[in-house]
């Protein structure tokens, strides 16, 4: 049982791919770094029209050292950090001699965040900003945003892929509950955290990773705990609607505050429904499809909230000729404020008609791979990209596939942006933005 006690799991070490971020170590010896980083930041600054990407790449390249040198690297941050008080709040008045915080920062907004581990291992200054999600807040002020794309292949595990440099990571994986092991699970992206949503016979499970620490704990639980829902997220936010609660299908909706953690309850919708799909599109939340407890009637008609008006608007047949109800949710995703669509049973790519409340096909889904009724087979928007995650068996082991296209005015053009060993299913996919 979890009960109130929170889990939280440390770095796997064991792992031969690149590993997420995790703050709280140091990888080589500061002071050889700081300069390093400095001196970086420094000319970074002074050539404004460059790649500010290459600030840390001296440090990156000797990001890769033995055990004796990762166990003095430790110590070495132990004894750099003692100086935070018990809030970790650090003076960050004087991040980088010479040129200032103000000037500083600015430079860090605009590093990949894929570099931000570096970063952190420069000062405690800098390890402030990062592991206490400042540097992230002022990001988010900035509109400067990237994505990061999260699934797992194996029950228990998850791995990442950045898609700007084309790099998979390995995060922790998570607690061995049996309902994670046992039964489906839903997940969802918000803000610096990924939450997971299990069922137990008796109880609900919510577990939440976070960014900031690489690590997993237990998550807030909804006001009325559900699956097989509805989510889609906005920056810090998120919307839940509809799923399957302990009294059977649901026309409840749920806001999710990443940074308060906390739930409030939302209107009810017009339509209690399971196994739908949800997004964000013109600054408004959009369930669709799915099916209602009558009779497992398959639901052709969406729903959209006013987030201003917090009011639902029924909207007839926006589901017409989708997959759904009798397989997984619809497979959408929204680009550029266009809905897109992947129908798993004819491989093929349709856009979302706004004006006459219909869909027109594109062209062709990439790949063969293993699903079940659009199970096992993820599509995500991604930033401007559209996204297909699937999983195909090779030489007697699995192997993952990352696929993109930047809808245009033409077919779709997917390119093979990332492949992995890994299982042979895609069980869950999230993409965080931050």
């Amino acid at each position: 049982m979890l009960g109130d006690q929170r889990m939280i799991l440390g770095l796997d070490s064991a792992t031969s791919s690149s590993t997420a971020p995790d703050l709280t170590r140091a990888e080589e010896d500061p002071s050889v770094s700081r300069s390093c980083v400095i001196d970086r930041l420094q000319v970074g600054w002074a050539q404004k029209g460059g790649q500010v990407e290459g600030l840390v790449n001296c440090y990156s390249k000797k990001n890769k050292t033995g055990s004796g040198s990762r166990n003095l690297a430790a110590r070495a941050w132990s004894s750099e950090m003692e100086g935070s008080d018990e809030g970790g709040e650090v003076n960050t008045g004087d991040l980088i001699g010479g040129i200032g915080r103000e000037l500083a920062i600015s430079c860090l907004l605009r590093l990949p965040r894929s570099y931000y581990y570096d970063v952190a291992c420069v000062n405690r200054s800098f390890y402030s900003l990062v592991r206490f999600g400042e540097l992230y807040r002022l990001r988010r002020e900035a509109g400067i945003v990237e994505q990061m794309i999260y699934c797992s292949c194996n029950v228990l595990e998850w791995e990442g892929f950045d898609p700007r440099r084309q790099r998979w990571f390995s995060i922790p994986s998570m607690p061995p509950i049996e309902c994670f092991t046992l039964a489906d699970k839903e997940s969802l992206a918000v803000g610096t955290n990924i939450l997971v949503f299990g069922k137990r016979v008796e109880a609900h499970v919510v577990l939440r990773y976070s960014l900031l620490t690489n690590s997993w704990t237990t998550g807030e639980m909804m006001n009325t705990p559900r699956c097989l829902f509805g989510s889609a997220s906005f920056g810090e936010k998120a919307i839940v609607a509809g799923g399957i609660g302990q009294n059977g299908t649901l026309d409840s909706a749920e806001l999710y505050d990443s940074e308060m953690q906390t739930w409030t309850t939302l209107p009810s919708m017009n339509r209690a429904r399971q196994m739908c799909s949800g997004f964000f599109m013109d600054g408004k939340f959009y369930v669709i499809g799915g099916k209602s407890e009558r009779h497992n009637e398959i639901l052709s008609c969406a729903e959209e909230f006013d987030l201003e008006s917090s009011t639902w608007r029924l909207i007839p047949d926006m589901a017409q000729g989708l997959n759904g109800g009798s397989g997984a949710p619809p497979l959408v995703a929204v680009v550029n404020n266009e809905l897109y669509a992947a129908d798993y049973a004819t491989k093929e790519v349709r856009k979302y008609d706004k004006e006459n409340n219909a869909w027109i096909t594109l062209g062709l889904l990439p790949g063969r791979y293993t699903s079940v009724h659009g199970w096992g087979i993820a599509f995500r928007s991604c930033g401007n990209m559209l996204i297909v995650i699937g999983a195909m068996s090779a030489g007697g082991s699995g192997v993952i596939e990352i696929c993109s296209w930047v809808p245009n005015n033409g077919l779709p053009d997917w390119k093979i942006i990332g492949t992995r060993r890994s299982g042979s299913f895609v069980y869950n996919c999230a993409v965080m933005s931050c």
